[in-house]
């Protein structure tokens, strides 16, 4: 079961809520996946979305690429949830840490898998702690990212359907900076 840690009210409304739990399990419009850029998900959160979802995620996923090429940062694909309890997949590129810029690409993916779910006229979304697993990227300066994209999106962009914005995060090792940088 999914636990609610912390929970803010943004000045424009939307609530924005820490979460212990499984993203997998998270009912709610759409769920995040830290993607690649080909969409092949054989790792972290892409495999356990895939393994719970169904190969149609997968499957839905290649025919993405076949149409539309690889995924940028600041454009993430979407595809069904499968068997999961969202009704969607947005596919997020995130920067692989020593590659360059990767603040800019870390908030572009933030913000773009926010427009994905207005435009899929989504209410909840939940997404992952985007390139701090094996893409290297450091958990207490993504969570500042991820925090201040999510505020500048709400107050910058009009209108939104989305109400409810979750970071779901697994274990206890990216869950301390998260709660580390939301209490700064």
């Amino acid at each position: 079961m999914n636990t609610i840690l912390k929970e803010r009210i943004l000045p424009t409304g939307q609530s924005l809520q820490i979460v212990q739990g499984d993203i997998t399990t998270d009912a709610v419009d759409a769920i995040v996946n830290a993607a690649n850029e080909h969409l092949q998900h054989g790792g972290g959160v892409a495999w356990a979305i895939v393994r719970h979802g169904g190969d149609v995620i997968q499957k839905e996923s290649d025919q993405w690429i076949r149409q539309h090429g690889t995924v940028s940062h600041a454009n993430p694909a979407w595809t069904s949830g499968g068997s999961l309890p969202a009704k969607y997949v947005i596919h997020a590129v995130g920067p692989v840490w020593g590659d360059g810029d990767e603040d800019k690409k870390l908030a572009d993916a933030v913000a773009g898998s926010l427009c994905v779910a207005d435009e899929l006229n989504c209410e909840s979304i939940s997404m992952p702690a985007i390139s701090t697993g094996i893409f290297g990227f450091p958990k207490e300066r993504a969570a500042g990212i991820i925090f201040s994209t999510i505020e500048k999106y709400f107050a910058s962009t009009l209108p939104q359907t989305l109400k409810t914005v979750r970071i779901v995060l697994f274990d206890d090792a990216t869950i301390q900076p998260f709660l580390k940088i939301w209490g700064s």
